[in-house]
């Protein structure tokens, strides 16, 4: 199913006031109602060509584009928390993802070798598991993607009270580790901060942006940016040289760095 998402900075001051707001129309969603803080923390290996064709592809401003991550949350403890294996596909502004499940420990397995059948399995949930962790491998594979970036942040998540399609989330303290190895999923000792004094919220709906949302982005003074999290990491990062970015990007970064 195709999920449109869109992305606005917001000024750490102003979370209490935009919490107040939406809440009427909210409710958190079970993973955050299960913390004590009401967030958890979202960890994300992406991978990329040698050449870096994901990143450039994001800030060329390429319409279909994609992205490769292995995807875990909050923090490890015998290597039986579930993990991901996630191609997100963005067709202009829909996006789509193909997400395939499985424990940490047997990533790592699949990752030195041990074949995708004996370790994944469809199901309910994701009747395409199978399928989809093959195109992640094969691409893996034919395009030898390596991991470049460990992208972490924590999450206050809701669903629409009414209707649970639409979510609204605010991702806090966004930090990033370069050239990750895949099992330093778990591992931040390296981690830089990616954005300073700002979180991002994102909105995500199937068809109709919230009608309820649409006077509070107003009230708060914001406005919809791009907010990749994975070109903003590596920015700060400073390992990939930019200077090759197109004139219009390079005035959007300029713009970007204000918040960094």
């Amino acid at each position: 199913m195709l999920r449109n998402e869109i992305k606005y900075f917001v000024h750490n001051s102003k979370i209490d006031t935009l919490r107040k707001m939406i809440l009427p129309f909210v409710k958190l969603d079970k993973h955050s109602q299960m913390m004590p803080d009401k967030q958890y923390t979202v960890r994300s290996i992406y991978f990329d060509t040698p050449s870096y064709d994901f990143y450039f592809e994001k800030v060329e401003g390429i319409k279909h584009r994609k992205k490769f991550r292995l995807r875990g949350y909050n923090t490890i403890d015998d290597g039986t928390h579930t993990v991901f294996f996630e191609i997100k596909r963005k067709y202009e502004n829909p996006i789509k993802k193909n997400r395939a499940p499985s424990t940490f420990n047997e990533a790592m397995e699949i990752f030195r070798g041990k074949n995708i059948e004996s370790v994944i399995s469809n199901s309910a949930k994701f009747p395409e598991a199978v399928d989809d962790a093959k195109r992640f491998f094969f691409h893996y594979h034919q395009r030898q993607l390596r991991p470049v970036i460990l992208v972490i942040y924590e999450r206050e998540a809701f669903l629409g009270a009414c209707d649970e399609t639409i979510r609204v989330t605010f991702d806090k303290n966004l930090r990033g580790v370069a050239f990750p190895s895949v099992d330093e999923l778990y591992s931040e000792d390296r981690a830089r901060s990616s954005i300073k004094d700002h979180f991002i919220l994102e909105v995500k709906y199937n068809d109709y942006y919230p009608s309820w949302m649409k006077p509070i982005i107003g009230i708060m003074g914001l406005r919809r940016q791009s907010a990749s999290k994975y070109v903003m990491s590596i920015d700060t990062q400073n390992f990939i040289n930019t200077k090759k970015l197109p004139s219009t990007f390079a005035r959007s970064i300029l713009f970007k760095n204000k918040l960094i």
